[in-house]
């Protein structure tokens, strides 16, 4: 399938990382699916999704609002991604999100959010609740103080623009042929993979984080530490 943009900075793919840290929701959502993904490590974690063949959608900062998250996967960002969650992680290509109700998320001002709210009236969700689960604030540091103070009275500020961020509504559920690649830490990790999940995948499509430093020291994009 041709490229949607033919430029660097922007990616066909999106990849959910997993992490050690619990869910968001987990303190005020303690349902059987989170706690079963508590106390996983974010490599079991990705395992789990890849046998299972589900990616479970979990409650938003913010909106509280169900949705599996994606960031845009481009070659120069992706250890920063990596040193943010994890080294694991699991890839899809855009056309595949979108044709599963997914799509970019909104970056929404607090200003904004203040007048849609006096719009359809005073209400705990102003948005449908479809639209809402799409939705993150979006006050950056650059952010004038007079409008800080109007509109987030929060200590710090909030912006993850750089993420390009895609969500999916709801449960995810996929077949091995929708995967586009899968992100491990080294090779070790992939080892361990039972060889029957691998070949169904595709050992093609497993990348190692060690094997992506290695190419960064020789060829750097970015400064490494």
């Amino acid at each position: 399938m041709p490229a949607t943009f033919v430029r660097p900075d922007f990616s066909d793919f999106v990849v959910h990382f997993t992490k050690d840290a619990p869910p968001f929701s987990a303190a005020k959502d303690p349902d059987a699916v989170v706690k079963a993904i508590v106390p996983l490590t974010a490599s079991d974690r990705l395992f789990k999704i890849l046998q299972d063949r589900v990616l479970r959608a979990t409650r938003m900062p913010w909106t509280n609002k169900p949705a599996v998250a994606f960031t845009e996967c481009t070659w120069a960002s992706l250890l920063d991604h990596a040193n943010r969650y994890s080294r694991f992680g699991v890839g899809f290509r855009k056309d595949f999100l979108f044709a599963c109700g997914g799509g970019p998320a909104i970056y929404l001002t607090p200003g904004l959010l203040e007048h849609q709210k006096k719009h359809v009236g005073p209400q705990n969700q102003p948005f449908d609740e479809v639209l809402f689960a799409f939705i993150t604030p979006f006050c950056p540091p650059y952010a004038p103080k007079k409008y800080k103070d109007q509109f987030w009275k929060k200590a710090k500020t909030v912006d993850y623009t750089h993420e390009r961020e895609w969500r999916v509504p709801h449960d995810l559920v996929f077949r091995p042929q929708d995967v586009a690649f899968v992100i491990v830490a080294a090779y070790e990790d992939m080892a361990k993979v039972p060889k029957p999940l691998k070949d169904v995948i595709g050992r093609d499509k497993w990348l190692l984080m060690d094997n992506y430093e290695r190419i960064e020291q020789l060829w750097p994009v970015h400064k490494m530490p």
